[in-house]
């Protein structure tokens, strides 16, 4: 009984990755949402049938990539304190998400959703940044 005890966490933590390093930025998703755009630019350039289909697969695993890395701020950096301040913040993750998602992104070849999904990270990053300000 008693060393369960001793090896029973006195403090439990998480994070976005098995360490919690305390390193986030919004630039991970934007870059893989400037890669969503680019990728649907040239797939809208194209003729060739296979390139299209690799360029819808490799957006679709961009735009994955976007909903991760925005989640991890959204779980994991922003904290009650910040949606306090920023009450927007929710409905700015959940419309960035989604227009990485099915309905957005993944479900697109409009090079003009990426640039809605640029726009709304550029929202995030604006609060992120005036966080760290704090």
């Amino acid at each position: 009984m008693r060393l369960s005890r001793i090896f029973t966490p006195r403090t439990v933590v998480s994070a976005h990755c098995d360490l919690p390093c305390g390193v986030y930025d919004p630039a991970q998703a934007r870059i893989e949402a400037e890669s969503v755009k680019a990728i649907a630019e040239k797939y809208q350039a194209s003729s060739d049938p296979e390139f299209r289909t690799r360029a819808l697969i490799i957006k679709e695993q961009r735009a994955e990539l976007v909903k991760h890395h925005l989640w991890v701020l959204w779980t994991d950096y922003f904290k009650p304190p910040h949606f306090e301040k920023y009450p927007q913040l929710h409905s700015l993750f959940n419309e960035a998400t989604k227009l990485a998602g099915a309905s957005g992104a993944k479900g697109s070849v409009d090079p003009a959703v990426g640039e809605q999904l640029l726009a709304k990270i550029d929202e995030i990053a604006k609060i992120f940044w005036e966080t760290k300000q704090a």
